[in-house]
């Protein structure tokens, strides 16, 4: 019987010494390639006879060892090359903050310096099972998978945890803003303090200065007593503001005054009191658009946007989307002691394809009532259409009007307003979003199929629809 070829590993440093020693170390599990500069690797790549499933990259490179420019723009090649790939940073102790941005740009995992040979074989193949290992795995468990957009998500919120400094989360509504504020806060220095969440469209409008602020005795009708705020009651801890967006106008001066110098006062008291907790915001608005119409302060905004998170859609998510399926169809069979239902191969194909424009709170409503119906079976992909908005199972595959008897003039003619470049967008939208879902969310693939690049396609999305997608590297 032959012996399965081992997975393959690009390992990229300009250090003899350490490229020597670990490619002795690890060549009994791995099919190792060695190259010492950006360059270098990539031309490897390119030649087509080497595809590497992993990456092991040290960050200081030629022309510039000193510095880490190379070893940021080699991530993004890689990723550009193959979205799939695992790319894991060699860190030294002095390194962590570039490391550390590293992830954000979309590396899986620093690896630190010096690494035991049988500790990196063990984190290179949990990574190929799919794991992702690390402190940043257990504490970011809520944010299922492993997509380039899933691991520059992660990166992110690893790059900010530490700061005291406000970030404001933006997505669509269902993406999971709340689960990454609360990593946010897990994984910073203040752990163990208060984490508290208020949605400011939740509360009444003359309630949320209380709210937030606390009042003092008396101050309005029905304060029979004095009660603290959220600010005061998070501590040194995080306040997390969700719908941000929603903040009345004439309450946005006292929020940007506590953002700025942490005073803040309760309602019906002149004394000012001090807040030390970082605020983590969130909206599903276009904040920018907001500022614009004048319903939202400029100041503020660019305040609480010290550090922001754009939310990966589950259109951009590919496979991340049956690993979701997996994780909560397995909560719900633990919960109600029943079997899981699968899907049939053709089920699986419309599963990967559907937009899910309701993100994870749809893809988990989808899979709550599929374990009512079908616990234990094979879904077909007719049951599982039923389940979905008919109008998104399909999507177009050219724009409205693009048909047999497209007439520019007579749609010109019948609209008044017409904007040659309002329409144009339209159009190039449509045919961005049918690309992603004929490619199952795969977004390579999606750029390969339009005939761009795939960096081309994240900044045409970014600049149609802002905010909804993961940018470029730069």
């Amino acid at each position: 019987m032959s012996r399965r070829a081992p997975p393959a590993l690009l390992l990229v440093d300009d250090d003899p010494l350490i490229s020597d020693s670990l490619s002795f170390s690890l060549s009994d599990d791995f099919d190792v390639r060695v190259a010492s500069t950006r360059a270098e690797a990539m031309a490897l790549l390119r030649g087509g006879e080497f595809s590497p499933r992993l990456a092991l990259i040290d960050l200081g490179l030629p022309p510039l060892p000193d510095q880490p420019t190379e070893g940021f723009k080699l991530v993004s090649d890689l990723l550009s090359w193959s979205g799939d790939i695992r790319i894991f940073v060699l860190s030294g102790q002095n390194e962590q903050s570039n490391a550390r941005r590293a992830r954000a740009l979309g590396a899986m995992e620093l690896v630190p310096k010096p690494c035991s040979p049988d500790h990196l074989k063990a984190i290179l193949q949990d990574a190929l099972r799919g794991g992702l290992g690390g402190d940043l795995g257990a504490k970011t468990e809520g944010l299922i998978g492993d997509s380039p957009a899933m691991r520059k998500l992660k990166g992110q919120i690893d790059l900010y945890a530490a700061s005291r400094f406000p970030t404001l989360i933006e997505g669509e509504s269902g993406s999971g803003k709340e689960r990454v504020a609360s990593a946010l806060h897990e994984l910073s220095p203040r752990s163990e303090l208060p984490f508290l969440a208020l949605n400011c469209a939740a509360i009444s409008a003359n309630l949320v200065e209380a709210t937030l602020f606390g009042h003092a005795k008396g101050a309005f009708t029905g304060a029979a007593t004095a009660k603290s705020g959220y600010f005061e009651d998070a501590g040194e801890g995080t306040l997390f503001l969700d719908e941000i967006g929603e903040l009345p106008l004439d309450l946005q001066p006292k929020l940007l005054r506590v953002l700025e110098n942490g005073e803040f006062q309760r309602v019906g008291e002149t004394a000012s009191r001090q807040s030390r907790a970082r605020i983590v915001a969130a909206t599903n608005r276009d904040l920018r658009a907001e500022v614009k119409a004048g319903r939202f302060r400029s100041d503020l905004y660019h305040r609480l946007s010290v550090f922001s998170i754009a939310m990966p859609t589950l259109r951009e998510l590919g496979e991340d989307k049956l690993k979701l399926m997996a994780h909560f169809s397995m909560q719900a069979a633990a919960a109600h002691n029943m079997p899981a239902f699968t899907l049939s191969d053709d089920a699986r194909a419309l599963w990967l394809a559907y937009p899910f424009p309701g993100n994870v709170r749809e893809l988990k409503n989808v899979v709550i009532r599929l374990m009512a119906k079908h616990a234990g079976y094979a879904v077909t992909r007719e049951e599982l259409s039923q389940e979905f908005e008919s109008d998104a199972i399909d999507p177009p595959t050219a724009a409205d009007g693009m048909a047999t008897g497209f007439d520019p003039k007579a749609e010109i003619a019948a609209n008044p307003h017409f904007n040659l470049d309002a329409r144009l967008a339209e159009i190039e939208l449509r045919y961005l979003d049918a690309a992603i879902a004929h490619a199952g969310g795969n977004m390579s693939q999606a750029a390969r199929v339009l005939g761009i690049s795939r960096s081309t396609l994240y900044s045409r999305i970014e600049a149609l629809r802002p905010g909804s997608t993961v940018s470029t590297s730069p």
